[in-house]
């Protein structure tokens, strides 16, 4: 688990600032060059690669969510590489809820990673 909460702790803060500055920068975001927009899927892509080569651990448990996103920053990038000219995220409910989804996501892993650690019980 000593893995999980390496990858939580900066997975977890970046998530929440990716989805916080995003939600604020969406209008400006939606125009986006298509140049950028692979870009933007290439590092998506590495980091989700990156993420999923050093864990890739499906149990039931919170570890879980550190594949997940993961393997969703993989997928969302090679979107993003094959399809840079489609039309981006733009304001509305939806985009604002997926956004505060991420934030949520990004402080959930943030307190695992730099919770406190499981403690063995001695003589348990």
């Amino acid at each position: 688990m000593a893995g999980s909460r390496a990858i939580a702790r900066i997975l977890g803060p970046a998530l929440m600032a990716v989805g916080g500055t995003e939600a604020l920068n969406l209008a400006s975001l939606a125009g986006s060059a298509t140049p950028v927009v692979y870009l933007n899927g290439v590092l998506l892509f590495v980091a989700g690669l990156a993420i999923v080569q050093a864990h890739n651990r499906w149990a039931l448990a919170w570890p879980l969510l550190v594949t997940l996103a993961g393997w969703v920053l993989l997928g969302g990038g090679l979107y993003r590489m094959l399809a840079p000219a489609a039309p981006q995220m733009s304001a509305g409910p939806a985009s604002y809820g997926l956004l505060a989804a991420l934030v949520m996501l990004g402080g959930v892993l943030a307190c695992k990673g730099y919770g406190a650690a499981d403690r063995e019980v001695p003589g348990a």
